[in-house]
């Protein structure tokens, strides 16, 4: 389409054509010979250089601009009314159509070659004109290939779980997945721990190569860490990012609850087991390989090794203590593992106990002779000799005329201690007779039989008799005593007195030793001491036992315990002859001449004064001051005394 031109143009067009117009009818209507022809100007023609345009190759998005020149090289003036350009990516700048060149006039303009896609484009340049050449050509050719871009191999990097302190170390790869080259001038990580080595800037990589190098994280603390690998470029993207990831974990740590394990006391054969607990309290996870429990008598249960714990996770298990003999003994769980604290022990400690054990005291019970129709009582003592307690489940006696009292199961024996009990033999009919007392318990020795021996022997003739058959003290002060003889006779045949019982705790017994043996018709003597205790009638007995035919023989007591008389001091003194006396103090010692304490609480008024806090069978000193007014005291009076008599 042409283009509208502008006024004056048009108006130079039209005189021009009138002029023609008018020089053709003249010659036409001229009968006139023609003149010679005029001289007319050579026409205008448009020339341009450079005649063809090579752009070489430029990256697809880029641009490459050529400069070029059109000339009026005719003898008259042209104008270019049209620039046509063909083939993908040629484009014209730098001038203005229509444009009128002068004969010899030039007109600079630039032809820009900017390729869309890869590969070799030709063109043309048509430049329409009114010279003598109506459409001059301008061979246009370019190449172009894609930019450089840098493609990472990863497009992000994740260092996973890393202990604190050590290091994971990626391999990262830069290629060129453009059609030119590149040069990558900076590679900066970013993040805490995050480092990159293996590369050297600036790098230039060909279309289609690649560079790998390292970048290594080496986490600081725990916890996880992001980061960002910038990659600085002359390629299409200028900068490429690759996200970084990793997390920094502690080192696993063996915990053990509890830090230490204490059986107390295992009876020996027996065992007690507690539980103990490992806990990874670290980051990152333990694998236990060895547990090894030292010391005599522990042992381990509940645990498959090698054991791994991941961070929080806790595992339970069980240590025995089984003591072989008596005794503390220490011990240490060794636990071998991979943990911070590779090498952990828990200290181990126990007491085994002895088996409880009964001991008898004595070993057997021999009862000797014991007349027929009485006893005889013997105290025997059991004492738990082991160290835990003895539970006694039965007790029995065998034998004939052998009893037992005093030992009633179920009976439990501390470690150390000791139970009596008493067996008696009453021997039916002369002749030695044996047995024993069964003992089954829980301890070592579960089945214990205490022998037990003794003979009865026959009833002699004899007869013992006692004299008085009663003993009346009648009236004793408490606090002191009084004595009565007793006579022991033998009649028809001597008489052997083995031993007595005395009833009444008021009562005591002397003069007399046994075993005592009477001859026929003779006697011994002994003695009874009356000691009340208190005020009132008490009674009492003392049972003889011999081998005499109407054993036991008995003498009863009786006492009144009467309280004692209650003594005072009833004291006088001639009044002083001072001016204004307030009053007395009254003084007592226990040695003539003194010292003397003084004994009434508040000055006494009076020349009288009783003192009731005299003791029986004590003698008094006392002497008395004058006190007056002004509080002042005479020096002691005479001194006299006071006697008390005795209970």
């Amino acid at each position: 389409m042409m283009r509208q031109l502008p006024a004056r143009w048009n108006a130079l067009v039209v005189l021009l054509a009138l002029a023609t117009m008018l020089g053709c009818q003249g010659l036409s209507s001229s009968n006139k010979s023609s003149p010679p022809p005029p001289n007319n100007p050579k026409p205008g023609e448009l020339t341009v250089a450079p005649t063809s345009v090579s752009f070489g190759i430029v990256d697809v998005g880029n641009n490459q601009s050529k400069p070029a020149t059109m000339t009026n090289s005719g003898g008259s003036s042209l104008t270019v009314s049209k620039v046509t350009s063909t083939g993908a990516g040629f484009t014209v700048s730098g001038m203005s159509l229509p444009l009128t060149l002068a004969s010899g006039q030039s007109q600079g303009f630039t032809v820009i070659f900017t390729p869309a896609s890869a590969g070799a484009v030709t063109g043309n340049l048509a430049i329409a004109n009114t010279g003598s050449t109506p459409t001059v050509n301008v061979a246009l050719s370019g190449g172009s290939l894609t930019a450089g871009a840098v493609t990472p191999s990863s497009s992000s990097l994740n260092f996973g779980s890393i202990l604190v302190g050590n290091k994971q170390t990626l391999t990262e790869t830069l290629n060129n997945t453009g059609g030119s080259a590149l040069t990558v001038t900076q590679v900066t990580p970013t993040g805490t721990g995050f480092a990159v080595s293996g590369l050297t800037l600036p790098l230039n990589l060909p279309a289609g190569e690649g560079q790998s190098f390292s970048v290594t994280f080496t986490p600081q603390s725990a916890g996880t860490v992001s980061g960002n690998l910038a990659i600085a470029n002359t390629g299409a993207t200028s900068m490429v990012n690759v996200p970084l990831t990793g997390g920094g974990q502690t080192a696993g740590a063996l915990t053990p609850s509890p830090a230490s394990l204490n059986f107390g006391s295992v009876e020996v054969g027996s065992n007690q087991a507690l539980t103990e607990t490992l806990t990874n309290s670290g980051g990152s996870s333990v694998t236990v390989t060895q547990v090894n429990p030292t010391g005599t008598g522990y042992s381990v249960s509940g645990l498959s090794l090698p054991l791994t714990l991941t961070s929080g996770q806790s595992q339970g298990f069980s240590v025995t203590f089984t003591p072989s003999s008596a005794g503390n003994s220490s011990g240490n769980l060794a636990i071998t593992s991979n943990a911070s604290n590779a090498s952990l022990n828990v200290p181990l400690s126990g007491n085994g106990l002895a088996p409880g054990s009964l001991a008898p005291s004595p070993s057997s019970l021999s009862f000797g002779s014991v007349q027929v129709g009485n006893n005889q009582q013997l105290s025997e003592t059991l004492t738990n000799s082991g160290g835990v307690n003895v539970n006694i489940s039965q007790a029995s006696v065998g034998g004939t005329g052998f009893t037992m009292s005093g030992l009633n199961p179920p009976l439990v024996l501390t470690p150390g201690e000791h139970y009596t009990f008493t067996v008696t033999f009453t021997p039916p009919s002369p002749g030695s007779d044996s047995g024993s007392v069964s003992i089954v318990s829980n301890a070592s020795n579960p089945n214990l039989s205490i022998p037990l021996s003794g003979t009865g022997t026959p009833v002699p003739e004899g007869t013992l008799a006692v004299s008085p058959t009663t003993l009346n003290f009648g009236n004793v002060v408490v606090g002191t005593n009084s004595q009565l003889t007793g006579t022991l006779t033998a009649s028809s045949e001597s008489v052997t007195v083995s031993s007595d019982i005395l009833n009444g705790s008021a009562y005591a017994l002397s003069g007399i030793s046994f075993p005592v043996t009477i001859p026929a018709g003779q006697h011994v003597q002994f003695t009874i001491t009356f000691t009340p205790a208190g005020t009132g009638t008490a009674s009492g007995s003392v049972s003889f036992t011999s081998n005499a035919a109407n054993s036991p023989t008995v003498e009863t007591f009786t006492g009144v315990g009467t309280p004692p008389p209650q003594h005072s001091v009833n004291l006088s003194w001639t009044a002083s002859t001072s001016q204004n006396i307030s009053g007395y103090n009254i003084y007592r010692g226990i040695k003539s001449g003194g010292p003397y304490s003084k004994i009434n609480p508040v000055l006494n008024a009076s020349t009288v004064y009783t003192d009731t806090t005299v003791a029986d069978g004590q003698t008094y000193y006392y002497v008395a001051t004058a006190v007056n007014s002004s509080n002042e005291e005479s020096a002691y009076s005479n001194q006299t005394t006071a006697v008390i008599p005795p209970p």
